[in-house]
């Protein structure tokens, strides 16, 4: 492969002067920066990403690590969220890189991959956790990110989120207010920020109406983990007339687990989720959900990680939004 150096010898120029044609500065003349282009096409010339983001100055790949694991990209959260950040960046000449790998030690090893191999400008982190050792990894080496989702640093970073706790209150408030009073929570693990959040609303609001918050079942926010939380929880012996669960995914699995046990839902149970995803429309009947809109988050996480490879000041780049319920309900009615 030609190399810089090379199509430079060729043309009898500078180093120098055939990077900067190459990446389009003025200062070079157009008959200049025509020839190298010319040249370098007809000699088979590709610039190195890594090196030409490294000359301009400029952010040009974002990285988004999904935490799963490898080949199993099943978020329908995330799908459009990556879209409208992706068609974002694209519109400033961005690259959105999209990678999986299992949190933890192999989570990790990514991140130093791309941040020591200068792979990456920037990054968007997703499912955050109470101690996590990916932002405070970022903060060390003073690489740009936005987090969809909080933290317990202490140390300022920019983030995006919604109100969960707030949105879970008002939920469960409802279902007391319908009835309801022995009310299951679904969890997500808690050591991620956005389960215990949530499940901080729904035991504030059973403790406001001096009812008991002792069901509490954890899992993954997976249709399997929702399945095997609901039948356990479905078998005690004073059954939950609700179920909330910490995500739509948890939501369908507890609303088969119901079916096992011909249980009606909207009649005889109350099943709700979060993140309004495409299969809780079809949910029969529809699951009563929340959501955080996601083109608008999307469309604000892109602006946020542009704005930090801007350099903007960290204490402009928080927002905690509130969230929106859709317009159906696993009881009959809206409940929210």
């Amino acid at each position: 492969m030609t190399s810089l150096r090379k199509l430079a010898s060729h043309l009898g120029l500078s180093i120098t002067t055939v990077s900067r044609a190459l990446d389009g500065y003025s200062d070079v003349a157009a008959a200049t920066r025509e020839r190298v282009e010319q040249a370098a096409k007809a000699m088979g010339y590709r610039p190195n990403p890594a090196a030409r983001r490294l000359r301009r100055g400029v952010g040009e790949t974002v990285a988004f690590v999904l935490p799963t694991d490898p080949g199993h990209f099943h978020e329908p959260v995330f799908s459009e969220l990556l879209v409208t950040v992706g068609e974002e960046l694209a519109r400033h000449e961005h690259d959105l890189m999209l990678l999986a790998a299992r949190p933890g030690k192999d989570e990790m090893a990514v991140y130093h991959r791309l941040v020591e191999g200068r792979r990456a400008d920037a990054f968007i982190i997703v499912r955050t956790r109470h101690q996590d050792e990916r932002i405070a990894y970022l903060m060390a080496k003073g690489v740009p990110f936005v987090c969809h989702g909080r933290t317990d640093t202490t140390e300022p970073y920019a983030f995006i989120d919604g109100d969960g706790e707030e949105g879970f209150h008002s939920l469960t408030a409802r279902l007391v207010a319908r009835g309801h009073r022995r009310i299951a929570f679904l969890s997500a693990p808690t050591h991620l920020t956005f389960a215990g959040l949530r499940l901080a609303g729904w035991r504030r609001a059973m403790q406001a109406a001096d009812l008991a918050a002792d069901i509490v079942e954890e899992a993954e926010p997976t249709e399997e983990g929702g399945f095997a939380l609901a039948h356990r929880v479905l078998d005690s012996h004073a059954r939950p007339t609700a179920l909330i669960c910490a995500t739509d995914r948890m939501a369908i699995g507890a609303i088969r687990a119901a079916a096992d046990r011909g249980l009606t839902v909207g009649s005889d149970i109350a099943i709700t989720g979060h993140d309004n995803i495409p299969a809780a429309s079809y949910c029969q009947p529809s699951l009563t959900t929340m959501e955080l809109p996601t083109r608008l988050i999307g469309a604000r996480l892109a602006d946020m990680v542009l704005a930090r490879l801007g350099g903007a000041d960290l204490r402009d780049l928080t927002e905690i939004h509130g969230l929106v319920q859709m317009p159906r309900g696993s009881s009959g009615e809206t409940i929210l």
